[in-house]
């Protein structure tokens, strides 16, 4: 087959969704090196993109009131792609490359949509069987991509913004932030993608880091704030929340030592960056590491002690199966991450 000349990587959900497709860019790159590389995603995930050597274009998705516009989105892809790849189908999506006349489709084979698609996987990544990422790749398959994708040689490109590095390191020059101690960050939202480490178990966790020579801030979105002010609760945790768009969060995980959360984004974005990570996931089969989870060697995760069998969300937060993480165990994989980061930052 005719190597394509210019490919759609198609992802429109959500930070962490996004951060795990990027790879499919280098990988692109590193089979067919003067291939051109667009990505479609939604505006406010675009900082993920900006700055990726791997990627030469970034289409944000139109839409209105807050769905997908086919005829807006048609115009714009129109004629202009050999092969598009979509990491997470929907049927606006899926119509709108139809429509837009792009000659490889590439998507999954069990939607009742899937006739739009010309070039059909067939994996149901809801038995969580592989990691998101490395099904993201095996899409590549059907243009004669095969690659072996794993932890030491996945390539993510995300890149940090100067202007955000300069914020940031102005930011950090703030009363009650100690610069010279390897920063940990705390997130302990998630969106709802998974189920959450209880907010006590986090209060309890940022008391036994405060023990650390380590300066904490607790990060969040403008909808979070007061759950991470509730978890400013020592002089060492400095909330943050709500302070910083996507591009200037990017550059505070990259200036991080160590980043602690639940299953959501800023988990994926601080693996891509090289971070270390600890990471808290429930026994769900839908939300588990093994899919999820943060795709670097560089990862601690916990998950409840309880074994249940055949765990649901509901099940889950009926058992308060989150609780029986057992906190020190965490506090204790901190410390021994900053034994082996130390010295200090100067």
């Amino acid at each position: 087959m005719n190597s394509p000349k210019n490919i759609l990587i198609v992802r429109t959900d959500r930070i962490g969704d996004v951060v795990l497709t990027l790879p499919i860019a280098s990988t692109i790159k590193k089979h067919f090196p003067g291939c051109r590389v667009s990505l479609l995603i939604r505006r406010y995930t675009v900082a993920l993109a900006e700055n990726n050597p791997f990627i030469d274009e970034i289409i944000t998705l139109e839409e209105k009131e807050g769905k997908p516009s086919i005829p807006a989105n048609v115009a714009r892809l129109k004629n202009k792609f050999d092969a598009c790849i979509v990491a997470f189908p929907t049927y606006p999506l899926a119509l709108i490359l139809f429509l837009s006349n792009i000659p490889i489709r590439i998507g999954t084979g069990y939607r009742w949509y899937s006739f739009l698609f010309n070039k059909k996987i067939y994996e149901h990544r809801k038995y969580g069987e592989r990691h998101e990422l490395e099904y993201n790749i095996r899409l590549l398959q059907q243009i004669g991509i095969y690659e072996d994708i794993n932890e030491k040689n996945v390539l993510f490109g995300i890149g940090v913004s100067e202007d955000s590095k300069e914020k940031i390191s102005e930011e950090l020059k703030s009363p009650g932030i100690d610069q010279k101690r390897p920063i940990i960050i705390v997130h302990p939202g998630s969106g709802g993608s998974a189920v959450d480490l209880p907010v006590v178990k986090m209060k309890e966790l940022i008391n036994q880091l405060a023990k650390l020579p380590a300066q904490i801030l607790i990060t969040g979105s403008n909808t979070e704030q007061e759950l991470c002010k509730g978890l400013a609760v020592n002089n060492t945790a400095t909330n943050v929340a709500g302070k910083f768009s996507l591009r200037d969060l990017i550059a505070l995980i990259d200036y991080s030592s160590i980043v602690v959360a639940n299953s959501t984004g800023p988990i994926h974005i601080a693996a891509a960056l090289g971070k270390y990570v600890i990471g808290f996931y429930p026994r769900i089969i839908s939300c588990s590491p093994k899919r999820w989870g943060p795709y670097t060697e560089k990862k601690i995760v916990f998950q409840p002690l309880i074994d249940c069998s055949n765990c649901t969300p509901k099940q889950c937060k009926q058992l308060d199966c989150m609780s029986s993480i057992n906190i020190e165990e965490v506090a204790a994989s901190v410390k021994k991450i900053l034994n082996g980061i130390l010295p200090e930052r100067k």
